[in-house]
């Protein structure tokens, strides 16, 4: 439920009375006032959440109308007193005005969204330099990136390409002065290689694009439901959709000012991937709430835009898909690690002179032309009863893990080092 406060000429009162009963309003009262522009009635209202953009559209018809509408849920007990499970127990979906309303209020200061983009971009990278996981956690709650990655989605749902060409040029700044002050921090500090933690989190999974899917959805669920309907808090949903783009902005500076390139190109795919995948979810999630390009109080949407910016996200999006798919393994090595270390298993479950201990897989960077390496550390435990040395069965094992990658198409480098153990001898 919501409060509206409505202030109209004297008189008028009555005519309001009537728009709020049609749309079922709850404990409403309507008083005499005295205002700035003389004498008011003033009515209190509470009205379901769907209800609330169809009587606003209705009192555009009052002259002279003021209204404060309340931002946040109200509990309206009414008799009789032993339906109160039944009055509180129905909380609704915000409604298409207030969705649009936070979104706009969430624009706020340069001062404050620069100082959390350049404390981010600290952070990010003190994480990847150091190695420190949890920071890159700390650096995910402070970005400034789910602000206006939900405005687009809003802005493509409302059809508003003011606020579109706003949140756009926020989001873009924001993402640039993350990268620009990671790229400082590694040319100020004279970083020479890659970190492997900016290696790891370079990498790309063929599943990367449900991260974006994910975020979006979550985003603009949360806008989208009353705080009293919601069991996550929006700092979560926040960190979800920073999560998928504060990393990659920290590599593509870093990484640009030691010179490896493909893994700006990596980090940049991921920044891409993420802003369409992010608008496409959310944008349908809040079509699917109601979100519209004309609504009470708002005209300036324009039909035409929802479909054409939805198409173009989603020619994008199929476009990097496309070139993920083709680019292989560059834009797959997170999986394709998994698949190369399931493989590995068999060769050595099929084996009888071994078994396995543990297979560690990754992929790595050297400046090798040509070349994706693959490099793997496998450690077995030889059987009983196996006469074979272990430099014997070290190097039949290697040339049968190569030869199985090279069989299945995986189109790398295979290096492959594996270590015989021995159990202790039984001294009984």
């Amino acid at each position: 439920m919501r409060q509206i406060l409505i202030q109209v000429p004297r008189g008028c009162g009555q005519r309001v009375l009537e728009l709020v009963e049609a749309h079922d309003g709850l404990n409403v009262a309507c008083l005499s006032a005295n205002g700035l522009d003389g004498r008011q009635d003033l009515i209190i209202v509470h009205i379901s959440n769907r209800q609330v953009e169809a009587l606003l559209k209705e009192l555009e018809s009052v002259p002279e109308l003021h209204l404060t509408l309340l931002p946040r849920g109200v509990i309206v007990l009414r008799p009789p007193a032993a339906k109160l499970p039944e009055q509180i127990r129905n909380v609704e979906a915000r409604s298409p005005i207030e969705i649009f309303i936070d979104g706009l209020q969430s624009v706020g200061s340069w001062k404050g969204f620069l100082g959390y983009a350049i404390t981010a971009g600290i952070v990010v990278w003190i994480g990847l330099f150091t190695n420190t996981s949890y920071l890159l956690v700390a650096a995910m709650l402070l970005a400034p990136f789910a602000g206006p990655a939900m405005n687009v989605a809003i802005a493509t749902a409302r059809g508003d390409q003011p606020l579109l060409k706003q949140s756009l040029w926020r989001y873009l700044v924001a993402l640039a002065v993350t990268i620009l002050v990671a790229a400082l921090l590694s040319l100020v500090l004279q970083q020479q290689i890659p970190t492997s933690l900016m290696v790891e989190r370079s990498q790309i999974s063929t599943v990367a694009v449900l991260l974006p899917l994910a975020a979006g959805t979550a985003g603009a669920l949360n806008l989208a439901q009353s705080e009293r309907n919601s069991l996550v808090s929006g700092a979560a949903v926040g960190m979800l959709v920073a999560a998928s783009l504060a990393p990659p902005a920290g590599i593509v500076g870093m990484a640009a000012v030691i010179g490896r390139w493909d893994m700006v190109v990596n980090g940049l795919f991921l920044l891409l991937l993420q802003l369409v995948g992010i608008n496409l979810s959310a944008a349908l999630v809040f079509r699917a709430y109601g979100v519209s390009a004309q609504g009470a109080r708002y005209q300036r949407g324009k039909r035409w835009v929802f479909p054409a910016v939805l198409a173009g996200t989603v020619v994008i999006l199929l476009g990097l898909l496309s070139w993920q798919f083709a680019d292989s393994p560059n834009f797959q090595h997170s999986s394709r690690a998994q698949r190369a270390n399931a493989e590995i298993q068999q060769v050595v479950e099929q084996s009888d002179w071994v078994e396995l201990v543990e297979a560690n897989l990754r992929f790595t960077r050297p400046n090798i032309q040509g070349q994706n390496t693959l490099l793997g550390t496998i450690y077995v435990q030889r059987r009983a009863g196996i006469n074979l040395s272990d430099a014997d069965i070290r190097n039949r094992l290697t040339q049968d893990i190569q030869t199985r990658l090279l069989e299945q198409g995986f189109e790398v480098t295979p290096l492959m080092d594996v270590t015989v153990l021995s159990p202790p001898k039984d001294k009984s």
